[in-house]
């Protein structure tokens, strides 16, 4: 189980590697996503609060990367956080997530991005439910239910 130390670790110095690597240009992505997700996974966006219903959706199954199929999170990890974005305690590997320190907008906060396409996902913060105590908040535009 990863802690907020290990988190830190990461983001400080290198993440996990993958198991492979998926590089596209930005032309290659463009014709593949939507605006809104090209927006939010490949330039670092941020979709408005509550504005997904994935946020109540409690159900089994996986959550993948919208851009490469990485699978990302375990819906057994998932939970509601009252934040307006899905929350998920735990990736669903050590190696599926990367972790990168974030500096912008004037705070202090760790990255969450897709370890294999380099997708921002969102933000990881030590304010989650025991035993990790992380909270992975997470654009739902980011996100594939399979």
């Amino acid at each position: 189980m990863l802690t907020w130390n290990d988190i830190l670790h990461f983001a400080t110095t290198g993440n996990p590697q993958p198991d492979h690597k998926v590089v596209k240009s930005e032309q290659q992505w463009r014709e593949q996503l939507t605006d809104d997700v090209f927006y939010i996974t490949r330039n670092k966006g941020t979709e408005r609060a509550h504005s997904s219903n994935s946020c109540a959706l409690f159900e089994p199954g996986k959550y993948a990367c919208i851009c490469c199929d990485n699978v990302l999170f375990d819906g057994d990890e998932k939970f509601d956080s009252g934040t307006g974005w899905p929350s998920f305690t735990q990736p669903a590997t050590l190696n599926s997530i990367a972790y990168n320190n974030d500096l912008s907008h004037g705070m202090q906060r760790i990255e969450a991005i897709c370890n294999v396409c380099d997708a921002h996902l969102g933000h990881v913060f030590p304010d989650g439910p025991a035993p990790s105590g992380l909270r992975y908040c997470v654009n739902a535009a980011a996100l594939n239910k399979c």
